[in-house]
């Protein structure tokens, strides 16, 4: 037997209740879904020189600090980030056209000024590459900008994942004792499915 026409009216009236009704609790329910998701974020750390290793760090430590879930993954170069003693992290202008050299010393005008080295001189005046570090150390120290060892703790501190890649460790002859204590050290089957869920996947 068929719906009597008083119930086909009711049903007709439920569904269309429903239809208005679902979309809107389906967007609502999506919405506390959304906000109440922890971030994440997966970094891939390369390379190992003193302006290079202030990204990650960075990066990392104010994704945690606003609740992230935060992975950085070192890498060739970027193994030297991890040393226990990174005071010999140098930095070089050579090649570098985004980088012209300005005195953190001396009046403003002079400060003011970019120092377009030519990449003739960079190369062949011995010494330069430390020159550049001292200058760029100096000028971190001047503006109060944290030193490596500090950045690198914050991070820590804020629950920031150090992976190590292994592969690259024994390639370059490195051993567990020549870096901070807690690393972890995996390959990158183990860090891309990380990486792979990552809200923010970041390459440096």
């Amino acid at each position: 037997m068929g719906a009597t026409p008083e119930i086909a009216v009711i049903d007709d009236l439920i569904r269309q209740r429903l239809d208005e009704l679902l979309p809107a609790k389906i967007e609502e329910k999506l919405k506390e879904i959304e906000e109440s998701k922890t971030g994440s974020m997966a970094i891939i750390a390369t390379r190992g020189t003193l302006d290079w290793a202030y990204p990650p760090f960075i990066l990392g430590s104010t994704a945690a600090a606003l609740g992230w879930d935060v992975t950085i993954f070192f890498t060739f170069y970027g193994l030297n980030l991890l040393k226990k003693d990174v005071s010999d992290l140098k930095v070089s202008p050579l090649g570098n056209p985004g980088m012209p050299m300005k005195m953190p010393f001396g009046p403003d005008w002079f400060k003011g000024i970019n120092w377009n080295i030519p990449n003739i001189i960079q190369a062949g005046v011995p010494g330069f590459e430390n020159v550049a570090t001292a200058l760029m150390k100096q000028t971190i120290a001047n503006n109060g900008v944290a030193s490596i060892e500090e950045l690198r703790g914050l991070s820590q501190e804020a629950d920031v994942k150090f992976v190590a890649c292994q592969m690259t460790v024994e390639l370059f002859g490195f051993s567990h004792d020549d870096f901070i204590p807690g690393v972890d050290y995996a390959g990158a089957a183990t860090f891309l499915p990380v990486a792979q869920k990552a809200d923010v996947c970041l390459f440096m």
